[in-house]
């Protein structure tokens, strides 16, 4: 059974990928903290903040749940479609 080929992330790939997210949330947070505006919108935009990390981080994992599902889906229907050629006979006699 063949397998599809998996790309995997290189160290350098996550780690540029870890180190532009630090830097976008610290400038981010940076900004909001020395806003000149009064403090309830400062913490406004810092709940949005938050949440915009947060959903970020959700919509990540739920994309790559959905990935992985059709990734065994795919096996399963490649092991399944193994099994019959596996046992189709083209020269049994069809009685």
């Amino acid at each position: 059974m063949s397998t599809p080929n998996q790309s995997k992330n290189t160290n350098a790939f996550f780690l540029q990928a870890g180190v532009s997210f630090g830097i976008a949330l610290l400038t981010m947070v940076v900004a909001v903290l020395y806003l000149p505006v009064d403090p309830w919108i400062r913490a406004f935009l810092g709940l949005g903040t938050l949440f915009l990390t947060t959903s970020s981080f959700t919509l990540a994992k739920c994309v790559r749940d959905a990935q992985e599902n059709q990734y065994v889906v795919s096996r399963l229907d490649q092991a399944r479609v193994d099994k019959l050629l596996a046992e189709h006979d083209p020269f049994r006699a069809i009685s």
